[in-house]
C-alpha cells in the first residue's frame, strides 16, 4: 500500500483526458447529487486518442494516483480512450501497489451491458475516436456478453474538434455527421443500434438523430454510466461508506484555468471555478 494515501472518506473522482468526461460527470451528479466529486482533466496533454497504449496507460495512471492522493477511494475513467487502453492494466497491475481497497471503473462496460436488450437485428455500429476503435475494446466486451452480436466500428476524427471548437451547431457539423453515419451504414445496412463511444458525442446528438434513420437506437453513455455507478455503490456498501456527501464538486485541469472554464461552459450549463494541477 502507498502510505501517502489516507483511509478517511473522500469524494468520487472522475478523470478525462479533456472535456468530454464532463458529460459523464453531469449525468452522475444528476443521478447522485448528494455525493462529493473531483473532476480532473488532463487538458495539457489532450487528445489521448492518437497516443500509444503505453503513453495513455502512463498518463492515466498518473491521474488516478493524483486523485487517490486528493482523497478519492473510487475513480471513474470518464474517457473511452483511457477505459480502452489503461483501465485493465491499472486494475490488474497497479491497484494492489497503490491501495488494494481503492477502485477504478470505466465507461465501456456499462455502455456495453445494455446493448443486448436494444438490438433486434443483432447488428450494431460503433462511432468513436481512432484510439478507441483501434483498441477493439467495444467489440471484445460485446462478444463476451453477447456472442451473437456483430459490431461494425468507424473512427470519427472530426467530431471532437467540432465540439471543442464550439461548432456542434454549425453547418460544418452537418457535413461530417452525415459523412460518418453514411460510411457506417454502408458497411452494414442491418445496423439498428449505434453506440456513441466518445463522451464528446452527446453534444452532437441532435444532429446525429436528424441524419440517422429513425428506426436506429442511438446510445449515449452518461445515463448508463450514472445508473451503473448507482448500482455499484448499492452493491458495495463498504465503498459507498468511503464516499463523502456534501454535494460539492471541485474541478482541476493540467491546462490553463481560464481556458478550461471557457471550454467547460460548452459541456456544462453552469459557471465553474477550476484549479490548475500538475501530474
Amino acid at each position: 500500500m502507498n502510505h501517502r494515501l489516507s483511509s478517511i472518506p473522500g469524494p468520487i473522482g472522475v478523470f478525462d483526458s479533456g472535456y468530454g468526461g464532463l458529460t459523464i460527470l453531469s449525468k452522475i451528479r444528476e443521478a447522485l447529487p448528494a455525493y462529493d466529486y473531483i473532476y480532473l482533466g488532463d487538458n495539457a496533454r489532450n487528445p489521448y486518442g492518437t497516443r500509444s497504449f503505453q503513453i495513455v496507460y502512463e498518463f492515466t495512471l498518473q491521474a488516478v494516483t493524483r486523485l487517490f492522493e486528493l482523497g478519492c477511494h473510487l475513480v471513474i475513467l470518464g474517457c473511452n480512450t483511457a477505459s480502452a487502453k489503461a483501465l485493465r492494466s491499472i486494475q490488474i497491475n497497479d491497484l494492489h501497489q497503490l491501495d488494494v481497497n481503492r477502485r477504478v471503473l470505466g465507461v465501456i462496460r456499462p455502455t456495453v451491458e445494455c446493448v443486448g436488450g436494444l438490438t433486434a437485428t443483432r447488428h450494431i455500429g460503433l462511432l468513436a475516436t481512432p484510439g478507441t476503435v483501434k483498441s477493439e475494446s467495444y467489440p471484445l466486451e460485446i462478444k463476451k456478453l453477447f456472442p451473437d452480436v456483430q459490431v461494425n466500428s468507424l473512427a470519427c476524427p472530426m467530431w471532437v474538434p467540432l465540439v471543442e471548437n464550439n461548432e456542434a451547431d454549425g453547418d460544418g457539423a452537418d457535413y461530417f455527421i452525415r459523412k460518418y453515419l453514411d460510411e457506417l451504414l454502408a458497411k452494414d445496412d442491418k445496423i439498428d443500434t449505434i453506440i456513441l463511444g466518445c463522451t464528446h458525442y452527446p453534444l452532437l446528438l441532435k444532429k446525429i438523430r436528424k441524419y440517422a434513420p429513425q428506426h436506429i437506437n442511438i446510445i449515449t453513455q452518461g445515463e448508463l454510466v450514472a445508473e451503473s455507478l448507482k448500482d455499484y455503490l448499492h452493491r458495495h456498501p463498504e465503498m459507498d461508506a468511503k464516499c463523502t456527501r456534501n454535494g460539492t464538486c471541485i474541478y482541476y485541469t493540467t491546462e490553463s484555468e481560464e481556458k478550461f472554464s471557457e471550454s467547460a461552459s460548452i459541456f456544462l450549463n453552469e459557471l465553474i471555478s477550476v484549479k490548475h494541477i500538475d501530474l
